[in-house]
């Protein structure tokens, strides 16, 4: 036996730190809750806010009022049962405290409470608790009010009787630890999306948010719609021309899987899909979405033959696929799921195998019907698919030049780009730049072992607003399908069909995707369009975290030898600041960088480019209809939509270069 080192001695059992309660919670907040910036912050109230929504959803909640106070903590409020406040048999303490001080401990666990539910793991308002410098639950039960306090995930005081109440429910009120989150600022925009979204999602439910900041009076939205998806549908489809004005729903709640539709097509060419399980946003789809499509797909298919609307498209080769049946289409589906199976603790993939069979069957059913009531809508949502079977067959050709082939085939890479040495695609680098100037200095600048550039070349063709075959005729986008080497296409309807031409992000050359485009007007117009064809036709890069967006400084500051880049009007007003207090005699010259042509290679490198300095801009999506509704808004063909978002949001624009 080797002689033992003193590393090895010192690495003894009493190094091994057990963390007991909810202090891991405190110690790795982000493995909870995501991060410790804004989306985390604001996960906090979804957390709570959940909880109450289950209690909707087991028939005993039908009000939930949130209120941002004037200290800034937060009160969440409903009308539902209130959590148990009796004592546990096996902790020997209120069920309350157990609920507030112990993960994985809950009502969701216990079919008999809640038959569904969005919260399955038993960590939700406890992680909240862990996160908060103090927290205060007061409980409405069995005629009586009970409070207990809690501070740093710790109980602060014994539960107490404060009052009577004839009223049942359970209010929440936290302050956010400071320690732990960068900055306590609620955005009240982002709140209002998720609420909005609950109201639509559960139209038995009154939603109201209060902000009380401020010296004035507080501001009050409530949100409740009779209309359930209907009134979603309308709302997410409202930027675009609709070919039906009446929104087709199917609703089955017979079953042990309740499920919802709501749908409308429009003159785009662009599907907008959505889809909930037990309220919560699954944006990477799963087995219901498969399900859907699937059942869409074969009850259009079957009316259009048995009513003969496909005749004279055989004899010219065209054959509808899933996808041509969902162009123009907005859709939104909700179904409810006993024990849901989400892959990893985001949920945003259901893997429940028998719901594809269940929302299929209930589907199928339902748009049979429809369509044998409503001929007239039906036959325009077949012409509507056979224009885009058409257009899709118009497009084979450039689909087939730009898929990317093997290097057995003999397949080569765009001319313009300028690829990396390395093959491993988890360490490679593709930054999509503009123009041809800013890609001679990216050339130069880069590290070419793992980092590739494609320069493009004037706009971008903009996907919201164009077919399939238009789109794919457009030289910049097969440069980049081309380049990225995962394919494109849609997801087929079943595990059986394939055409070969699906995208595969398995394939993918490049795990980062980074676009890099000059910090004006022109350059966020070509950043925007490049967006929205990822969005729309690459989705799949996005939700796999593989789209950022480069920042590159806006002004170079120097003052004798000293240099420093600044981001924004902020850090340049604070650095020209510092250099005055520094050396009061020596002038302070400013540059502003409009393009990143003007940038040296080794300026472009430091700042920008080098993993080690650079600030990168991931691209998610935080809400799917919102992302939805803006793409809409911004590049769609409604014109007044988007005069009303430009004089909505005009006032908070700067450094607008004219």
């Amino acid at each position: 036996m080797t002689e033992m080192t003193q590393s090895s001695k010192d690495y003894s059992a009493e190094k091994i730190t057990v963390l007991k309660g909810l202090e891991a919670v405190r110690k790795r907040p982000a493995m909870y809750i995501g991060d410790t910036g804004k989306r985390g912050l604001h996960h906090l109230i979804n957390e709570v806010v959940d909880n109450s929504v289950d209690e909707a959803l087991a028939g005993h909640c039908s009000k939930i009022d949130v209120t941002i106070n004037a200290d800034n903590s937060i009160t969440i409020s409903d009308d539902g049962r209130g959590i148990p406040v009796d004592i546990h048999k096996e902790e020997k303490i209120p069920a309350l405290e157990v609920v507030m001080t112990v993960l994985h401990a809950g009502g969701k666990f216990d079919k008999g409470s809640y038959k569904i539910s969005g919260g399955l793991h038993g960590v939700g308002v406890s992680v909240v608790n862990a996160l908060s410098e103090w927290l205060i639950a007061e409980i409405g039960r069995d005629g009586e009010r009970h409070r207990q306090r809690y501070e740093k995930g710790k109980t602060a005081s014994k539960l107490e009787i404060v009052g009577k109440t004839s009223n049942t429910g359970t209010t929440i009120t936290f302050m956010p630890d400071s320690t732990i989150f960068n900055a306590v600022e609620w955005d009240r925009e982002l709140m209002t999306e998720r609420l909005r979204e609950l109201a639509y999602l559960n139209n038995n439910l009154t939603i109201t948010l209060v902000d009380a900041r401020g010296d004035g009076e507080p501001e009050i939205e409530a949100f409740h719609y009779e209309g359930g998806l209907k009134d979603f549908v309308a709302l997410l489809d409202g930027a675009s021309h609709p070919i039906h004005q009446e929104i087709v729903t199917v609703f089955v709640d017979n079953s042990e899987t309740p499920v919802e539709v709501a749908l409308r097509y429009n003159e785009g060419y662009s599907e907008n899909i959505l889809t909930f399980v037990n309220n919560i946003n699954t944006i990477e789809g799963g087995t219901h979405l498969s399900g859907f499509r699937s059942a869409l797909t074969r009850a259009l298919n079957a009316y259009a033959q048995k009513n003969g609307l496909l005749k004279g498209t055989k004899g010219q080769g065209v054959a509808l696929s899933g996808a041509d049946f969902r162009e123009g289409l907005t859709a939104i589906l909700s179904i409810k799921v006993a024990e849901p199976q989400f892959e990893g603790q985001t949920k945003t993939k259901l893997g429940n195998s028998e719901v594809r069979g269940v929302v299929d069957s209930i589907v199928f059913e339902g748009l049979q019907d429809y369509l044998e009531q409503n001929p007239a809508v039906a036959k325009k949502i077949i012409e509507k698919a056979v224009l885009a079977a058409a257009s899709r067959m118009a497009a084979k050709k450039a689909r087939d030049l730009i898929r990317r082939k093997s290097a057995l085939e003999g397949g080569s890479l765009p001319g313009k780009l300028a690829d990396c040495s390395s093959k491993d695609a988890t360490m490679c680098e593709l930054f999509l730049v503009e123009g041809d100037s800013a890609g001679g200095s990216a050339k130069q600048a880069r590290d070419r072992r793992f980092q590739a550039i494609l320069p493009l070349r004037g706009k971008v063709i903009n996907a919201e607003k164009a077919r399939i075959d238009k789109l794919l005729g457009n030289n910049e986008i097969q440069s980049i399908i081309t380049a990225l080497g995962a394919g494109f296409g849609d997801e087929p309807d079943s595990p059986e069909e394939t055409t070969g031409t699906e995208l595969d992000v398995e394939k993918l050359r490049y795990h980062k995707i980074i676009l890099m485009t000059d910090a004006d007007v022109d350059g966020s117009h070509i950043r925007t369009l490049l967006l929205t064809f990822l969005y729309r036709k690459m989705q799949p890069l996005i939700t796999g975290g593989h789209i950022y967006i480069a920042q590159p400084p806006l002004y170079k500051i120097s003052q004798s030898k000293k240099e420093h880049y600044a981001y924004d009007d902020n850090e340049r007003d604070i650095t020209v600041g510092r250099f005055k207090r520094e050396n009061k005699t020596q002038k302070i010259h400013i540059q502003r960088y409009k393009g990143l042509g003007e940038m040296n290679p080794d300026q472009l490198w430091i700042t920008t480019m080098d993993p080690e300095r650079r600030s990168l801009l991931q691209v998610t999506i935080e809400e799917g209809f919102r992302a939805n509704e803006t793409f809409s808004e911004l590049m769609g063909t409604d014109v007044g939509s988007r005069r009303r978002f430009i004089e909505k949001n005009a006032k908070f624009v700067t450094n607008l270069d004219v």
